[in-house]
């Protein structure tokens, strides 16, 4: 077959410009996008070292808080308290996507070619990224909860126990056994509320290694936390009466309706704490008690998840079959993960702990 010849750079619309400004508006309509940033103190840290030199993996580093107690009297050197750095190594691939169509369904249509592409690769790659966010919340260890053994899932519960809660009582998960800890839950206890929302906060709180809460108001030194519930744990935290009686009489009411969630749907606050539903987050079928339906929600911190690049989103378009046939095309080279350093002091990636996480499983009975 011929080699393939590609097609001339349109005016106003050369595929360099329309690399940049894909990858900008992809991430910017991403629902997560307000939390990333590149700095430690953001929700989803964004690392993009590849982007100038060679590599598969991305190394993220912790430095543990000093928990010694220095000296008052006593000579200083030779007590000085050793540095506790952690690392997890994020491996990044490639991401593609791609468009075709031949001169005849161009004729049919009398759609041009990257007006229609470059919107529904937009639109994949958007979703792609929120996908890949989700999964990494979800994950236990670097492995989807859904195909995670038995033994997995307890080695995870075990080692984050100051960071996982069960409904409405920290006894909930004593067993530190998985299954026997979500077999505690019932719908008439443990459906989410504001009561085991902020029980899960002081956990966070008093966590060690700690969770450090975010800011997510600008020149403001109050600190929060994010909670991410999937929807049938946002719809039994809407309806708990202590929340629904915060948000309906307490909130601001500057510009009306618009900014009252219980109008649009939108973020709920609660005990220092943003609400946000997500809606892709998934069910636990029957783990619960007699039968029923968990899911698990995620009160975030300080780098929670990491992300890192070694490509920004590049377009390209090409033709063939003497310029019968066109394509265009996207790709990246990243990755995403749930960030998580060693707990064990003789090795920084053993006894894995959630950095920046606290995962609260609630009931979560489908609607009727």
């Amino acid at each position: 077959m011929a080699d393939m010849n590609v097609t001339p750079a349109r005016a106003g619309l050369t595929p360099q410009l329309w690399s940049k400004n894909f990858f900008a508006e992809y991430v910017r309509a991403n629902r997560f996008r307000k939390y990333m940033g590149t700095g430690p103190e953001s929700m989803i840290q964004i690392r993009d070292d590849l982007t100038v030199k060679n590599g598969d993996s991305i190394t993220f580093a912790a430095a543990r808080r000093l928990v010694g107690a220095g000296v008052t009297t006593s000579v200083l050197e030779g007590n000085e308290e050793a540095l506790d750095m952690r690392s997890m190594k994020l491996t990044v691939g490639p991401i593609r996507h791609g468009v075709a169509v031949d001169n005849w369904d161009i004729q049919k249509s009398v759609i041009d070619l990257l007006n229609v592409a470059k919107p529904a690769l937009r639109t994949w790659a958007m979703e792609k990224l929120r996908s890949d966010l989700i999964a990494g919340f979800s994950s236990i260890n670097g492995v989807n909860f859904g195909t995670a053994t038995a033994a997995q899932r307890n080695t995870w519960t075990a080692s984050n126990s100051d960071r996982v809660l069960f409904g409405h009582s920290v006894a909930n998960g004593v067993s530190n056994v998985h299954a026997t800890a979500l077999l505690t839950l019932t719908n008439a206890a443990d459906k989410m509320t504001g009561a085991i929302l902020s029980l899960a906060k002081r956990r966070a709180q008093t966590a060690s290694p700690h969770i450090r809460p975010i800011q997510v108001v600008e020149n403001s030194d109050e600190e929060w936390f994010v909670a991410l519930l999937p929807s049938l744990a946002w719809r039994d935290l809407k309806a708990d009466p202590p929340v629904l009686a915060v948000n309906k009489d307490a909130r601001p009411r500057e510009n009306g309706w618009a900014d009252n969630p219980l109008f649009t749907g939108g973020d709920m606050m609660w005990d220092g704490i943003v609400c946000r539903e997500i809606p892709e987050l998934s069910v636990a079928v029957g783990l619960g008690n007699a039968g029923i339906d968990v899911a698990a929600t995620f009160l975030c911190g300080a780098s929670a998840l990491g992300v890192g690049w070694a490509q920004r989103t590049q377009a390209a378009t090409q033709d063939r079959d003497y310029k019968w046939s066109h394509g265009a095309a996207i790709s990246e080279i990243r990755g995403v993960g749930k960030l998580v350093f060693g707990r064990d002091p003789a090795g920084d990636t053993t006894s894995l702990v959630d950095n920046g996480m606290a995962t609260v499983w609630s009931a979560a009975v489908a609607d009727a």
